[in-house]
């Protein structure tokens, strides 16, 4: 957590306020994290499978990283905006995962997302990048992804939504505190 940001100190916690829009899919809603999703994130992200899947997730989870996390979301200044995969209104669980977009310059973002390891294999994770990628809220005309190479089911949702391959690399993930092969996707928007 950034120094002298509080979690319980974020009043601004709605849509319109973040400029984030809500997007509705068939199964549930994309809409922008709030400060009660932190114990649902806590639970999703102690899962080593869960943390080893991303770059930035530490394992084990330290006190206080949901939190910092929902906070740097909910941030005016924030780069990164984060969606909650939110399934209450379709009786599922009020947080399924995150899908999120990064700012990157000349009018392009990356896209990331993770799914709780109990919604794997359902399809949800397809239909939020999807979704997300035919709103295209921040107005890009190109989106990158990553999957690390020993996560094929990441690859496939990237390219069931419209990503092409671009080449191998290499990230850090924090969780497994090493190098991870990557294949890197890009989706040009016009």
């Amino acid at each position: 957590m950034r120094e002298g940001t509080r979690l319980d100190d974020l009043k601004v916690v709605d849509a319109a306020a973040l400029n984030q829009p809500v997007i509705e899919t068939d199964r549930f809603v994309l809409r922008p994290l709030r400060p009660s999703d932190v114990g649902m994130i806590s639970h999703y992200t102690s899962d080593r499978r869960v943390a080893e899947g991303t770059r930035a997730i530490p394992h084990p989870l330290p006190p206080g990283a949901s939190e910092g996390f929902v906070a740097r979301a909910l941030s005016p200044d924030r780069t990164e905006d984060v969606w909650a995969i939110d399934g209450s209104a379709h009786r599922l669980d009020e947080l399924l995962g995150v899908v999120s977009l990064t700012r990157m310059e000349g009018n392009q973002s990356e896209l990331g997302f993770w799914i709780g390891a109990g919604f794997w294999n359902t399809g949800f994770a397809t239909e939020a990048v999807e979704a997300l990628v035919a709103a295209n809220p921040h107005g890009s005309r190109t989106l990158f992804a990553e999957a690390f190479q020993d996560n094929p089911g990441s690859a496939r949702v990237l390219t069931n939504s419209g990503f092409v391959y671009l080449g191998d690399a290499e990230s850090w993930s924090v969780a497994r505190n090493a190098r991870v092969p990557t294949w890197t996707y890009l989706r040009k928007m016009e």
